[in-house]
Order: C-alpha cells, then structure tokens, then sequence
C-alpha cells in the first residue's frame, strides 16, 4: 500500500513538472495563489467570511452578491526586479485572476454588508436577508 501511495506521488510530481508551463511560478517571492481559500462562519444575524488574498492589492479585489450566491475575483500583479547601478541584470512581471464563488443557505441583505481588507485577508460580514413569509392557506368559501 505505502508503495502504490510513493510511485502515485513520484507521477503526480512527474506530471506536475511537465505541466509547468501552463502555471506561473515567480523565481522569489510569493507564488500566485491557485484559489482563494476560505473560512465562513455563520451566526443567528448573518455570515463571516474569512478570504486569503496574499500579494493582491485592495484595489484589484472585486466582489460581487447575488442573492445567496457570493464572488470574489483578484487581479494578481507581481513585479520582481534587480537592479545594479545603471543596467538592468533582471525584471519579471506575473499577471493573473483568481475567483471563487459559494453558496450561502440564506439571501444577503446588500444594505448591511461590510467589505475590510488588512494584510491580505479580506473579511466579509454579511447580513441574513429577512425570511420572506411563507404562503399560507387560503380558506375557499
């Protein structure tokens, strides 16, 4: 078993190796994030969300709530440079996106939600939507 689990992993190395031309990988730095990793917590008057965003300026991050379903896009922009007196020895640019979408078990109310970005985590506190009322049975005379 622990050998099928070694030659699975020396393939999925293999073949992610291979592959490394479709990813940008930087040479120093942080890598650009695959996906945005999330925590979200719900309470008795709405939800917290927790997004890692590392290396993403507040700007470039866009969110977007439709009903229960909640967006978040990045514009990932990483430069690297070196530079020795007058000429220039390296330069790299890294340019990206990176998004995710969930559903939440409720609608939020747009009215109340609050967006904070701070060293990379940017924290969501979104209200619950009022529950419509439920139809009711109408007596037929």
């Amino acid at each position: 078993m622990s050998l099928l689990a070694a030659r699975a992993s020396l393939f999925d190395d293999l073949f992610r190796d291979l592959a490394s031309g479709f990813t940008i990988k930087p040479l120093h730095g942080e890598p650009l994030p695959s996906q945005i990793t999330l925590d979200v917590k719900e309470s008795e008057g709405g939800y917290t969300v927790l997004a890692e965003l590392p290396g993403v300026r507040k700007e470039d991050i866009h969110l977007d709530i439709h009903g229960r379903v909640v967006t978040i896009r990045a514009e990932v922009r990483q430069h690297d440079s070196q530079e020795q007196e007058e000429r220039m020895l390296r330069s790299e640019r890294y340019y990206g996106s990176v998004a995710r979408s969930f559903e939440l078990p409720m609608d939020v109310q747009l009215e109340g939600v609050t967006a904070k970005f701070d060293n990379g985590l940017l924290t969501l506190s979104l209200p619950k939507q009022a529950e419509a009322p439920r139809g009711q049975r109408i007596p037929i005379e």
